[in-house]
């Protein structure tokens, strides 16, 4: 309100503190979702010991989201005397929040997929296979540090330099690219070039994505894995 919006009214503030709050009470039920059946599944006996591995990591995660959250939003309230610059949260902390739940999230996903539903026994692990196996992990990471371009996007409000698609402005690549000094700063701290980035990452996953769908078209492959290929490539569409 002192640096930059003297003109809010408290019903606009209300509702930016409400949207922090119910934030923060879905974190803690989160939280206790986790933790509390955790303590009574392993009250009761009924988790093996790699399960409790698991368990004790998953719980350790939630905590540690909830701590990343608490110093991400720190750095929004710091005071900068040497800025004039829209108050916001540092880029890199809100990429390693989201970073953290994406992390969190498929940990839980996989281990509750992992209890579900049977492994599958391949007959005979072929190099098409192998492959394919690799292939979806590398394309895993690529999505993974695609999403992380976004917090950094986010972050910097880069979204608001560019509006067009698929040049930026006039040009395929911008001139103030490398603005900044020394040149890997630019990767993180500048606002174009970080959307540069966040483009050429998402087209990049989505390729990688449909060629994984097409590569897998020519292994025969069990129904579940087949299903969950072109539910990939569906779901990179539509994102």
């Amino acid at each position: 309100f002192i640096s930059l919006n003297h003109d809010m009214t408290l019903p606009e503030f209300k509702f930016i503190w409400y949207m922090e709050y119910s934030h923060r009470m879905w974190g803690r039920v989160v939280g206790l979702a986790y933790i509390l059946p955790a303590a009574y599944f392993w009250r009761r006996g009924w988790l093996s010991r790699p399960l409790k591995g698991r368990v004790l990591a998953l719980c350790g995660l939630v905590c540690f989201q909830g701590l990343l959250g608490w110093y991400m939003v720190k750095s929004g309230l710091e005071e900068k005397p040497d800025s004039y610059d829209i108050p916001r949260v540092s880029q890199y902390r809100l990429a390693a929040h989201l970073g953290s739940a994406l992390v969190l999230y498929s940990a839980s996903l996989w281990t509750g997929l992992s209890l579900l539903l049977p492994q599958h026994k391949v007959q005979r692990e072929t190099k098409q296979l192998l492959r394919l196996r690799q292939y979806a992990h590398g394309t895993t990471a690529l999505i993974f540090v695609t999403a992380l371009s976004g917090a950094f996007v986010a972050g910097l409000d880069a979204g608001l330099v560019y509006n067009s698609f698929p040049k930026m402005g006039e040009r395929w690549i911008p001139d103030d690219l490398l603005a900044f000094s020394p040149m890997l700063r630019n990767i993180f701290e500048n606002p174009t070039t970080v959307q540069f980035d966040h483009r050429i990452l998402g087209i990049a996953s989505v390729t990688a994505v449909t060629a994984l769908y097409l590569f897998s078209r020519k292994i025969p492959l069990p129904r579940r894995t087949r299903m969950a290929v072109t539910s990939l490539l569906a779901v990179a569409c539509v994102q």
